[in-house]
């Protein structure tokens, strides 16, 4: 692709990895040729879900040390979609240009924050069961609220994810928005 000048920048609203936007101003880096975009100008990701319960040094056997190499050539990488990174994250963490990291609905949102602090983006995967059943707006809140608490400094990015089903009440969406929202500001 790169050979054949097919490669567009992907550093602006383009869906990035599993979630987020490619918004970045490192990208492209100064020495960027606007008539060629290599891998070195553009984001990249990478996971490996089916692996979620294996152990690190399998991962990291089996897998992660394969992405890692075919995500060096790009500019900024990221990792990770709704498997648990906590126990992994030292390996995730040597992924060259590692930049977004996604923190699923099954990780230790704590020992994932002391991690990674400000120097990488905490995409954090909310747990979507909370739009189904009895709708709660105050666990909603309390949910978010001690996530935010456990991100206290650290770049977060909410992707509110794998939603199949609203029970046929899609104003849910808004409102479970409107309180994160809520809660954001005032962090």
């Amino acid at each position: 692709y790169d050979e054949m000048n097919l490669l567009e920048l992907n550093n602006d609203g383009t869906y990035h990895a599993s979630g987020g936007n490619g918004y970045t101003e490192e990208l492209p880096p100064d020495d960027f040729d606007p008539a060629h975009v290599h891998p070195g100008d553009m984001w990249a990701s990478a996971e490996a879900q089916e692996l979620a319960q294996v152990s690190p040094e399998m991962h990291w056997e089996f897998s992660m040390q394969y992405e890692s190499r075919l995500l060096e050539p790009f500019g900024l990488s990221g990792y990770g979609c709704c498997e648990d990174l906590t126990l992994k994250m030292d390996d995730v963490l040597k992924i060259p240009n590692i930049r977004r990291i996604s923190i699923s609905p099954f990780a230790d949102v704590e020992r994932c924050a002391e991690l990674l602090q400000n120097r990488y983006i905490f995409s954090w995967k909310p747990k979507p069961q909370h739009l189904v059943g009895d709708f709660s707006e105050e666990m909603i809140h309390d949910y978010i609220r001690h996530a935010l608490d456990a991100t206290r400094g650290c770049v977060v990015e909410m992707v509110l994810k794998d939603t199949h089903t609203c029970e046929n009440h899609p104003e849910r969406f808004a409102r479970w928005v409107e309180i994160a929202r809520e809660l954001a500001e005032q962090y």
